[in-house]
């Protein structure tokens, strides 16, 4: 391996051999992307490795515009999706996309995730959003840089933030993370299945189970998140 972005590539594979480690896909399912923002350079997954195969040198570089700076292989198949987030969410670090039992199930439910209860509102105070679903025009023509801008739209058709909702189910398909770098990324998607699970769950046990107060779900974020935070511990 090169030493040019040696830092971006080992970060990039220690995410991705997180995925199965956190049982968030198989073989060669899902990937992870990290960003360096002064350079605009992108190091992802190749396509179709194995985890068990992959090393930090097999991590691809590319530019925000998807020009290989170096790799022998190719990246993931999804790497227009990533790029396009990275050109639009400009405070991101690094991106997940994994195939998860129970987030790719909401996904193919063309269903939000609703904030049932507090685990939910630690992490975000909004549903999960799920994406309109593709017209054929969108699958048949630039398919990865399409599905980019389902998550895009969804995001302004909901004024969300993507600094404060991390994560999205694209219909029919599965879910997309992001976080401040690769490593958040990951966790933010180990977060959206445990939420998906737990959310399919409770509406098994009780179907009309409505989306918890506003006022709880305010408490639970807030106390983690933002300038009057006082959760865990600095450094941590």
């Amino acid at each position: 391996m090169s030493n040019l972005y040696k830092s971006l590539k080992e970060a990039a594979y220690e995410a991705n051999m997180e995925i199965p480690r956190q049982h968030l896909a198989i073989y060669t399912f899902g990937n992870v992307s990290a960003i360096d923002r002064a350079a605009g350079i992108v190091a992802i997954k190749p396509s179709g490795v194995p985890y068990t195969e992959l090393r930090p040198e097999n991590m691809v570089l590319v530019d925000l515009e998807n020009n290989l700076v170096e790799g022998a292989q190719r990246p993931s198949s999804d790497t227009k999706t990533h790029l396009l987030l990275y050109r639009h969410f400009e405070t991101i670090g690094g991106i997940c996309h994994t195939h998860s039992t129970h987030a790719v199930a909401w996904a193919q439910a063309m269903r939000p995730i609703p904030n049932l209860g507090t685990t939910h509102a630690d992490h975000l105070t909004a549903a999960v959003p799920v994406t309109d679903v593709m017209t054929d025009e969108m699958i048949l023509g630039d398919y990865e840089h399409e599905t980019g801008n389902q998550i895009l739209d969804i995001f302004r058709k909901q004024n969300l933030s993507p600094q404060e909702v991390e994560m999205v189910l694209v219909a029919c398909h599965g879910p997309f993370t992001w976080g401040k770098d690769a490593a958040k990324a990951v966790y933010n998607a180990a977060v959206l299945e445990e939420l998906a699970k737990m959310a399919s769950l409770t509406l098994q046990i009780n179907p009309q189970t409505p989306p918890i107060k506003q006022t709880l779900i305010s408490k639970h974020y807030f106390r983690k998140h933002g300038k009057d935070a006082y959760y865990g511990q600095e450094g941590y």
